[in-house]
């Protein structure tokens, strides 16, 4: 099976089932966004430690980003089943460290996972806006939202934590 298909090549691409869309369709853009921050968590995996609770958690991150893709031009057979659980673990470890460090404005550069957390939280906001703007249109989940807003906290918050 080749990778390249050339159906692409007119500026359309398959969507959801199969409808051709623009490639310029903003659900391809959200997900363009969601596809950039996913690979940039995995670039942030690769600097953290295995075993750090992080680098696991961003994991699971990075399969339910994949699910909130199908969402997007699935809403109706992409459930966001499970989000709840994870944007409520999020939160908790937001809380957790923000207990152990003060948290303000920062100039990302201290480590290169600092930096290429700060780089994913950036992302994340503009994946969110994205999805915000695909919502205008197209139904996309509270829960989707709800994760996607406390995302970019979560990763400041780990970022935070690569300083001290």
């Amino acid at each position: 099976m080749k990778i390249y298909t050339k159906k692409g090549d007119d500026g359309q691409t398959a969507i959801g089932r199969g409808d051709r869309v623009s490639k310029t369709d903003i659900r391809i853009e959200a997900n363009g966004e969601i596809d950039e921050l996913n690979a940039l968590l995995g670039v942030v995996r690769t600097l953290l430690p295995e075993e750090d609770k992080d680098a696991l958690i961003i994991k699971e991150i990075q399969l339910v980003l994949m699910r909130v893709m199908g969402h997007v031009v699935m809403p109706d057979s992409v459930s966001p089943e499970g989000l709840e659980t994870l944007t409520q673990r999020m939160e908790a470890r937001i809380d957790a460290l923000a207990s152990a460090a003060p948290f303000g404005f920062v100039v990302p550069g201290s480590s290169r996972q600092e930096a290429f957390l700060h780089v994913a939280r950036t992302k994340a906001r503009t994946a969110e806006r994205r999805l915000w703007a695909v919502r205008e249109w197209w139904p996309i989940a509270d829960e989707v939202m709800k994760f996607m807003n406390r995302l970019s906290d979560y990763l400041f918050a780990v970022a935070e934590k690569e300083t001290f």
